[in-house]
């Protein structure tokens, strides 16, 4: 941290800077040469009259109080009395700038969320088809994902995925795989990619996703599971739901990952829908409660999120129109 060198005489100068041996002193004319991130200490006056943009702690005296309020209002991270500094100031630093860094994290947390929703897939005309979408993160950055893109003229690969825990670094997975994921040809070799450089990487997270690819002509969809909850469900008009179980593990857990892959044929009007576990907390109850209702929703399309969502929730529905 860094000291500005007061342009008034200040009799408890010596005292501070005693106190203060790691902090290096500066002058009011070379502040432009400082990173504009770093945290000062300037007396209270001079933050006034020069009203830099450094974040700053600033030093009054007892009776400057009006001052203090006016840098507070300028923007001042603290305010200190000359001859009455904090029981341990070192430490009392420490906590200034670990609060000032989370703030300007926060700061960033708008602007990282708009670039994660760029990187959500834009629309794609399909031939008798259309792909419903739902992203609802629980704050600022997503930890659940989907994507998908054209093979060919005739088939898409797409897939949802869930990342364990929440924050920005379940967030940077979720960009990770849209980056890295290679435009693999088919689930299994999908999910294999990614587990390969999950577990390569030995990142300290486990994603669970559900991939598939659909041909346009045939209706034929072909999906692989890697321990994601809720399963996938099937809905066709005059029917009852499918719910698409399978059993297998997460992303991340093992190199040795099997991946099965199943088949089935979307009729007409019919939806295969894959959803985030984010997508349970609307409703009450047990787990098989929860999953009882959103299917019930989703089958009558009246599936609403709520407003504030502890968890994130994503939903991903292929529609053939007919």
């Amino acid at each position: 941290m860094y000291f500005i060198q007061p342009t008034r005489n200040i009799p408890y100068l010596d005292q501070v800077l005693n106190t203060l041996p790691s902090v290096q002193m500066i002058q009011i004319n070379d502040i432009d040469l400082y990173d504009p991130t770093i945290i000062a200490i300037a007396d209270v006056q001079d933050y006034l009259t020069h009203q830099w943009s450094l974040p700053t702690i600033v030093m009054a005296f007892e009776n400057e109080g009006t001052a203090l309020a006016q840098a507070w209002e300028l923007g001042a991270l603290a305010g200190w009395i000359w001859n009455r500094l904090p029981a341990n100031p070192e430490h009392s630093l420490l906590k200034i700038d670990a609060q000032y860094k989370r703030n300007q994290d926060s700061r960033d947390l708008p602007s990282a969320a708009e670039l994660q929703k760029r990187l959500l897939p834009n629309p794609i005309e399909l031939t008798n088809y259309r792909i419903e979408t739902l992203f609802q993160p629980s704050a600022y950055l997503s930890g659940d994902w989907y994507d998908y893109w054209k093979l060919s003229d005739k088939e898409i690969i797409f897939y949802l995925a869930d990342v364990s825990g929440h924050g920005v670094t379940s967030s940077l997975l979720t960009s990770w795989m849209a980056a890295f994921h290679g435009r693999s040809k088919t689930p299994r070799e999908l999910i294999k990619k990614l587990n390969g450089m999950l577990v390569q990487e030995n990142i300290e997270k486990h994603i669970t996703m559900i991939a598939g690819t659909l041909n346009l002509e045939t209706h034929v969809l072909k999906w692989s599971s890697a321990g994601h909850y809720p399963p996938a469900i099937m809905l066709e008009p005059n029917h009852p739901p499918k719910i698409l179980n399978t059993s297998s593990f997460p992303l991340g857990l093992t190199e040795d990952l099997e991946v099965e892959e199943f088949e089935c044929l979307l009729n007409k009007h019919s939806r295969f829908i894959i959803c985030s576990d984010g997508a349970l907390e609307p409703f009450d109850g047990g787990l098989n409660e929860q999953f009882e209702q959103l299917v019930f929703h989703l089958q009558n399309q009246s599936f609403q999120a709520p407003e504030h969502v502890a968890d994130d929730i994503a939903i991903l529905s292929l529609c053939r129109m007919n």
